[in-house]
């Protein structure tokens, strides 16, 4: 017996346009938003950490600056063959928040006066496995990434001993918490057909990736999540527990929760 087919190869009119409006309504909304939340941060603030925790943190925004600025020309080209020209727009604009998201952690990091990467191995092999997946697995590997770092950008924010990082933080976990509803919501009309036994080893595979994805956080992230008063064992099992609620909500097989965008407010 073969394996089900869990990739969506050709391209797809299983979406009505409508029904992303919602998504790209929100998107176009959010740039006075961010201009908003970026004008209440002290770019200003005098630097007054110590040595090993400026290093810390430095370590860590270089990282994420790496990863998030990414053109998404790929991923917008297998998007664009599934006929949603509203769900297309709607990901063009999210790809341009990560950008921003980027650009964010590369204020961060002169604020810590520290220079930004080239390349990073981590950055290198997630970037290797997307540009050769469809579109529905590049979608969920976006999916993993996100919700196991989630925990992290609300630690910065609530959590970072430094008002600037704070801001950096709360700024972009708003931003986060939507886009991986976005995600969700595409990829559960994707799997809305899949058979259970594909969602279950979709499910299985999505898990072992994101136990893997967890584990380098918490080593590449590690003494930043310890500033902010995580231990990385701790942030491993919520950052587990919060991939696994968005895997439940795009392969359940119950009656999901409703989806669409959150108001614009982080606590």
């Amino acid at each position: 017996m073969s394996a089900p087919n869990l990739e969506n190869s050709a391209p797809s009119t299983e979406h009505r346009p409508a029904e992303f409006i919602p998504w790209l309504e929100y998107f176009r909304s959010n740039p006075a938003y961010h201009r908003l939340i970026e004008a209440g941060i002290d770019w200003d603030a005098p630097l007054t950490l110590d040595p090993g925790t400026i290093q810390a943190f430095a370590r860590s925004f270089q990282r994420f600056e790496l990863g998030e600025s990414g053109e998404g020309k790929r991923l917008l080209a297998k998007a664009a063959l599934h006929d949603d020209p509203v769900y297309l727009a709607a990901l063009e604009l999210l790809v341009r928040e990560e950008q921003k998201h980027s650009a964010l952690f590369g204020r961060g990091l002169q604020h810590l006066r520290a220079p930004s990467l080239d390349a990073h191995w981590s950055d290198g092999v997630f970037t290797f496995l997307r540009r050769r997946l469809g579109l529905r697995t590049e979608l969920g590997l976006f999916l993993i990434v996100e919700s196991v770092a989630m925990g992290y950008f609300t630690a910065l924010a609530e959590a970072a001993p430094d008002p600037v990082l704070r801001g950096i933080g709360r700024r972009i976990a708003i931003d986060e918490r939507n886009h991986i509803r976005f995600q969700i919501d595409r990829l559960r009309r994707g799997f809305a057909h899949t058979p259970r036994a594909g969602k279950l080893l979709m499910g299985l595979t999505w898990t072992a990736i994101a136990a893997g994805s967890a584990a380098v956080l918490v080593v590449d992230h590690g003494p930043a999540l310890r500033a902010c008063g995580l231990s990385p064992l701790r942030y491993w099992r919520d950052a587990m527990r919060e991939f696994g609620r968005a895997a439940r909500l795009v392969l359940g097989n119950g009656a999901p929760e409703p989806l669409g965008p959150v108001a614009n407010d982080f606590r």
